[in-house]
């Protein structure tokens, strides 16, 4: 029986690195019809905390996997302490100052690891090392290698932060004669400038990610391709799909690069794909509890406005930027319009106001036609009513389709805000004047 494990610590939130380890041990199990064991290493009884768990176990279901077995370090306590007894037994561990320290018989230790080959360790770093602290609670090295050995783990997948436990590993591993595990260690997640990540290169918890409205999908899809690739070119890909195909040993051993903006695109492609009312309905959740909307906006409007930017969203809390100007008159007129706004053309707008007012039948096609119409009249391009139209009605530059956007706001709205824009010029007053 295949078996493998992922062993987070409640010591903080799951991030994007724990996540792709987990999803790679999720993927074996899945593809090789074998377990997926979850063990939470929580023997640090200190930094150990009840919402991290919560968060770690929710943030595994939210992603898309299940586990078949979980195990806690801190219910094994007694476990452990046998087994250092009877390492002392043999000989191979001895009390001192109130802990158990292990001995370790040197010898070249090798591996063949499935995803960077051989490697070899001709020493380690110290003769000995404790394994149960004074507080009788375990070392990390001496929990694990006990717990991969007594859950009868196949193979040991992990990052390569690991690797330098592996030695240690091992020769506890035969001091106890234990079967010995193959081992798999995936690279680190390097940011795209290739250090470390960091706050601003993606080094935040599922749970964040979360809350700035990425789907579930689409973060496990792009953490399957951080080092590994269902190949073809494809990028977007299902866990489903993938666990079908994944093979351990195609991950790729160098580090991979974090790129929020390849994470962008296939977060939007997932938000694209949705039919209306399933991104109607994911949306509605996500801003139930955010207070963006006003209270009084009608649910048919709210629909049109959600629908307005389905194909322009990254991630759903873009809405709270991008679609502020569809509920609020609030907004001032960004700096990057300053360009646009420095051609005063209050008169032509004024001439488009009056005539948009006068259309019964307020949909884009009605209000298309009639603006091109106005554009010619007055000897312009439309693209030259276009852009000062639009900061009329947003505040942007860029937004969603215009005539698609005087729709949704509708007659009042659209004329009201062109006259503001007249009084901006006009008057010399600012964006709410």
């Amino acid at each position: 029986m295949v078996k493998v494990r992922f062993a987070p610590s409640p010591t903080g939130y799951l991030h994007i690195g724990g996540a792709r380890t987990c999803l790679f041990n999720w993927l074996y199990a899945r593809h090789t019809g074998g377990k997926f064991i979850l063990r939470i290493e929580d023997t640090d009884i200190a930094r150990s905390k009840k919402e991290y768990l919560d968060e770690i176990l929710e943030s595994i279901k939210w992603l898309g996997m299940d586990f078949d077995e979980i195990y806690y370090q801190s219910k094994r306590f007694d476990l452990y302490r046998e087994y250092a007894q009877k390492l002392i037994d043999a000989g191979r561990a001895y009390k001192k100052d109130d802990a158990i320290f292990f001995k370790y018989d040197f010898a070249n230790v090798e591996i063949d690891d499935l995803i960077r080959g051989k490697i070899v360790f001709n020493e380690l770093p110290k003769e000995e090392e404790v394994i149960i602290k004074k507080d009788g609670t375990p070392t990390y090295n001496f929990s694990c290698c006990i717990d991969d050995a007594l859950m009868e783990m196949s193979l040991v997948i992990r990052g390569e932060d690991h690797i330098s436990n592996t030695p240690k590993q091992i020769l506890m591993y035969k001091a106890l004669g234990f079967k010995i595990p193959q081992y798999a260690h995936v690279p680190l997640i390097m940011s795209e400038e290739g250090g470390r990540m960091s706050k601003r290169y993606g080094a935040t918890s599922i749970r964040e990610y979360k809350q700035e409205g990425y789907l579930a999908q689409a973060i496990a899809n792009y953490l399957l391709l951080l080092s590994w690739s269902p190949g073809g070119n494809r990028e977007i890909i299902t866990l489903n799909e993938a666990k079908d195909i994944f093979e351990i040993k195609k991950v790729n051993k160098t580090a991979a690069a974090f790129s929020m903006d390849k994470l962008n695109w296939i977060n939007g492609e997932y938000i694209k794909k949705k039919s209306p009312d399933e991104y109607i309905a994911l949306i509605e959740e996500y801003l139930k509890d955010k207070d963006f909307v006003p209270e009084s906006t009608d649910k048919d409007y709210l629909r049109k406005v959600l629908l307005l930017f389905k194909d322009r969203l990254s991630k759903l809390s873009d809405l709270f930027v991008r679609a502020r100007f569809c509920f609020y008159d609030d907004y001032t007129y960004d700096e990057d319009t300053k360009e646009i706004l420095d051609r005063n053309l209050s008169k032509e707008i004024k001439v488009l106001a009056d005539k948009l007012s006068g259309i019964t039948n307020f949909n884009k096609e009605e209000t298309e036609k009639e603006f091109r119409e106005v554009a010619a009249s007055l000897g312009l391009k439309p693209k030259d009513l276009v852009h000062p139209t639009r900061v009329a009605l947003s505040g942007k530059k860029v937004g969603p389709g215009l005539f698609e956007s005087m729709e949704v706001l509708g007659k009042e709205k659209v004329v009201s805000r062109l006259n503001r824009l007249i009084d901006y010029w006009d008057k010399g007053t600012d964006a709410n004047g």
